[in-house]
């Protein structure tokens, strides 16, 4: 690839979800998507274009995922009637509440070609929904 003809590459990462829930990790992923632009410096935006998933960091620890899980059960639970079944007679009310906290994108700095994450951080969807899904999410490296 010739750099100079381009600053913006955008990619997508396909994944299968158990929904309820499920975290999986894309860093070795979207690491995969950086190298191949061979950019130095720049920024990737992973962006989950849905309303019932979220991305954001964490240490991808069996442990801490069961910890997060039961938080966002005590933030918006899973058992409770939300209003918004009334309006499409779903059960998905809470997984779009997980969804709106969380955020549909998470922006990562890169420096010499490799993300800047910590240690044991880890970029990760979260599937919120309440069945198995197929997901799409954009990958955008800008950079240099």
């Amino acid at each position: 690839m010739n750099r100079t003809d381009t600053m913006v590459v955008t990619k997508y990462l396909s994944i299968e979800t158990r929904g309820n829930t499920d975290i999986k990790d894309i860093t070795a992923r979207c690491q995969d998507i950086l190298e191949a632009t061979e950019f130095k410096s720049g920024v990737v935006t992973v962006f989950n274009p849905g309303s019932t998933g979220g991305l954001t960091t964490i240490e991808y620890e069996p442990n801490l995922l069961k910890d997060f899980k039961e938080a966002l059960e005590v933030v918006a639970p899973s058992d409770k009637v939300y209003e918004h079944s009334k309006t499409w007679h779903d059960d998905n009310g809470s997984s779009h509440i997980r969804s709106s906290l969380m955020g549909p994108s998470i922006a990562v700095p890169f420096v010499n070609g490799k993300l800047t994450l910590g240690t044991w951080q880890q970029i990760v969807f979260c599937d919120f929904d309440t069945h198995p899904r197929k997901r799409r999410l954009v990958v955008q490296v800008v950079g240099e």
